[in-house]
């Protein structure tokens, strides 16, 4: 980050690689089946497929496997959304455990994920599986041989940056203008 902008020399310089999810996160896990008339009312989170409300279809009461926040979920269509919150999540729901990550690099690991994934090959007809998140390969910025996360820290913090200077100049221009 160079005077508030993203330094090009950095993002010129960058040495990309491609990354097996299992090999980076473990194999990945999945939800398990809950109806919604076996729903019950309670304060969890439950994830399903879908973009309305991030996906959270309910907040359940049920006893169900609880995933730790700071992980990445793949919907039945590949779309992945980052979790900065304990939740619980259906089948149509693969779990990739980046809690390990700083949360800046989980979620530039979740839109690397996404491009991947995200791309119309999966729908109703062909879901999206745990299965399929442990054979997805992802490009990430390296430093040696290794996934270079702290880098990947600075450029999503550098874009939080940048987003909030725009938001500032036009919530200006509105009240000035």
């Amino acid at each position: 980050l160079r005077g508030g902008v993203i330094d090009n020399q950095l993002v010129t310089n960058l040495v990309w690689k491609k990354f097996n999810l299992e090999k980076l996160f473990g194999k990945a896990t999945r939800g398990k089946r809950l109806k919604s008339d076996d729903r019950i009312l309670g304060d969890l989170p439950f994830v399903t497929a879908g973009e309305t409300d991030e996906g959270v279809s309910a907040f359940i009461g049920n006893n169900v496997t609880i995933f730790s926040e700071n992980t990445t979920t793949i919907d039945m269509f590949g779309s992945a959304k980052y979790r900065n919150y304990k939740y619980g999540g259906d089948d149509h729901i693969a779990v990739v455990n980046t809690q390990d990550l700083p949360k800046l690099a989980s979620l530039f690991v979740t839109t690397a994920i996404h491009k991947t994934s995200y791309n119309g090959q999966f729908n109703y007809g062909r879901n999206f599986y745990a299965k399929d998140a442990d054979l997805l390969n992802i490009s990430l910025p390296v430093k040696g041989k290794e996934p270079d996360y702290k880098t990947m820290e600075t450029l999503i913090s550098a874009i939080q940056k940048l987003v909030i200077k725009d938001v500032v100049s036009y919530v200006n221009k509105k009240i000035n203008g």
